[in-house]
Order: structure tokens, then sequence, then C-alpha cells
């Protein structure tokens, strides 16, 4: 699933090869999505190509090749200024914007077990996008939880193996929006990323620690990182 900026881009780059057969510019990207800077179209670029939706050329400047489109996809959707284009996403007939998951209070299974909604892919390394489909259920020891909300993802990357989360386990997830420094949280970076992260406080700012020396700690202003919950513990499947 992409987010509606993912699928937005997607959308305007494949329109201007339509018309010119040359991608845009970065900057004229920035301002068709009305981003504030190139960086989250880097972030974007970098999704799309992720998930097999473009693929970039080496050794050409801004070259970029559009490899498939959304499967809600239909011809008649135009880009404009401002790009809000809508886009039937799915079975709900509306554009989603990218939000706090959608939870349901876990369910008991019995009494020892709960079962908790898995809300797709998390990423412990590059961010990946926010999602917020319930893609299945998975039944976990009700004391792991304690009280509150909980959901679960599933880990896609390497940046926090030092903490003991590997790329393919599966965390659960206390829903929230306050943490304290030294938690491991999921923080929604411009309403758009999502990643796991230690949280940290730099005077005024947010730093989003990895639990991996191949990986910088990111400085964000309080205003771009919105925290959705906290670590509270992880399943491993041993195949």
């Amino acid at each position: 699933m992409l987010t509606r900026k993912q699928q937005e881009l997607l959308l305007f780059i494949h329109e201007r090869m339509k018309e010119s057969g040359v991608p845009p510019s970065f900057d004229e990207m920035k301002d068709a999505l009305d981003l504030a800077s190139k960086s989250g179209i880097h972030r974007l670029i970098t999704a799309l190509e992720e998930r097999g939706f473009i693929r970039r050329l080496p050794n050409r400047a801004r070259a970029l090749e559009v490899i498939r489109l959304p499967e809600a996809y239909s011809p008649s959707i135009q880009p404009r200024r401002g790009f809000s284009p809508s886009v039937i996403e799915g079975s709900l007939g509306k554009p989603q914007p990218v939000a706090a998951p959608a939870l349901v209070k876990p369910v008991a299974d019995n009494g020892n077990s709960v079962s908790v909604p898995v809300m797709g892919r998390i990423a412990a390394g590059v961010p990946i996008s926010a999602i917020q489909n319930n893609t299945h259920d998975i039944v976990v020891p009700a004391d792991m939880l304690g009280s509150g909300e909980h959901y679960a993802l599933e880990v896609k990357g390497d940046s926090m193996i030092d903490a003991g989360i590997f790329d393919g386990d599966t965390v659960i997830i206390r829903n929230g929006s306050t943490a304290s420094p030294g938690d491991i949280v999921v923080a929604l970076v411009d309403d758009e990323e999502a990643t796991l992260k230690r949280f940290r406080r730099k005077g005024a700012s947010i730093a989003l620690e990895a639990a991996n020396p191949a990986y910088e700690t990111r400085i964000f202003g309080p205003d771009r990182v919105k925290v959705q919950g906290k670590l509270v513990g992880l399943i491993r499947r041993y195949h």
C-alpha cells in the first residue's frame, strides 16, 4: 500500500513523462506536492523504488523510470497544481491519510493470551511508509501487554539489532503519543514515514537513535515527529 504522498508523487512523475518524455526535477516534485524541502522527495523516491514502482537509472541525471502504477489507478485521474488527486485506494472509495493506526482493544483468546492486530511493517533502518491497515491478528501472552491498546508491526531492517530487534521480528507496541528518553518507539516523521527507533531529546529537538553503529542518529524539530506507541514486547520465529 502506498501512502497518499507516495501515490501523488508516482502519478505526477508518470503524467509528466507522458507529456514530455522527461522526468520532473526534484524542485518541480517538491512544488507539486507542496513539500518544504527536497529531502522529503528523496524519502518518497526511495520508498517508491523499494516497492518496485520506479527505478533510478545509473549515470544519468534526473533518470527515473516508472515500472508500474497502483492497481487502483485510473487514467481519468489527472494531476494538478497542488496535486491532490481523488484516488480510490482499495475498497474504501476515498484517499486514506497517514494517521495513527485504527486499533481495536485486544480480544481475549483465553485466560492466558490475547489477540492483537498486526498493522503492517515498520522500518528499523531507512524509514518506510507509515502503515495503518490491519493485515492479520496474532495471539500473544496476556502478561506481555498490561493495560491500554496494543498493535503489532513486522520489523524490516537491521538498525535496532544491538537492542535485540532483528529483521523479520514482530514487535508489540502499546499505543500512545508520549515517550520518555530511552524508550524504543514507533515514530512518525513529517506525517509520512514511520520508523522504530530509540527516543531521545537534544535540547528542544528530538533524536531518533539507532541501535546499530552503521546508522546515524537523526535529529528533528519537535513538530516533525509524532510518537505513535512504545515497544512492550517482541516475537521471533525460528525456521
